[in-house]
């Protein structure tokens, strides 16, 4: 007979364990950084100089976080914080409260980069007219995941159509916006100052060169994400 008293004793030393353990990590670097910045969902982008996170993190210097829960930190605590590829895999609604948490988190004055796949460029990717950089990232596409895939077996090729049903799905993606959806979640949080960017370029050198770009052939990335910057006033 299993002793669930003993099992439940055992268990709640773990979970003091990772709190602790977590606590010393956010002390740490909140203590020996001037400048505060939370990156969150960092996945294999560790970034030098921020408080990486992620729901799976890969290495213990990185700190687990559920960012469609309340974020574990006080009010008014960074000065930037930085996600990248990781909102469009959470519903609307947590989108929306992770947004708010971030505005919560934040600084007067402190700023926000949201880094996601732009629905406008999958509905371009449809268009019959495909420039050279829209033909590359079907190609890619198609290579990498679509025609390896199970679901597409027996296709009789792999067009946009299979790109933009397996971009809509994959990765477990949840929702993909558009600027005009993401620009009002943000007015509605309380942002301001809402500029839509390129990929690495900011008017603030600390959101510079932050996106992870390596990870696709040269402008995909660029090609697929909409950035922007925003203030909390």
């Amino acid at each position: 007979m299993i002793n669930l008293s003993k099992n439940m004793g055992f268990l709640q030393k773990i979970i003091l364990s990772v709190t602790q353990k977590h606590r010393r990590i956010v002390e740490c670097y909140l203590s020996s950084n001037e400048v505060k910045k939370l990156h969150i969902g960092c996945g294999g982008n560790f970034l030098e100089g921020w408080l990486n996170t992620d729901f799976i993190p890969f290495s213990n210097k990185i700190l687990f976080m559920d960012a469609t829960r309340k974020l574990p930190f006080d009010n008014n605590r960074f000065d930037y914080i930085f996600s990248e590829h990781m909102i469009e895999h959470i519903t609307y609604t947590q989108g929306g409260l992770m947004l708010s948490e971030c505005f919560r988190v934040l600084k007067s004055g402190g700023k926000l980069r949201i880094s996601t796949p732009d629905l406008q460029f999958l509905i371009d990717l449809y268009t019959e007219n495909k420039t050279e950089i829209q033909l590359e990232f079907i190609k890619h596409s198609s290579d990498r995941w679509i025609e390896k895939s199970p679901h597409y077996k027996n296709a009789p090729s792999f067009d946009e159509t299979f790109v933009i049903n397996n971009y809509m799905r994959a990765w477990g993606h949840q929702f993909i916006y558009d600027e005009r959806v993401l620009r009002g979640l943000l007015e509605k949080v309380g942002f301001v100052k809402i500029h839509r960017v390129n990929v690495c370029e900011s008017q603030d050198r600390c959101l510079e060169n932050l996106e992870n770009v390596s990870r696709k052939p040269p402008g995909l990335i660029a090609l697929e994400s909409l950035v922007v910057d925003c203030t909390k006033p």
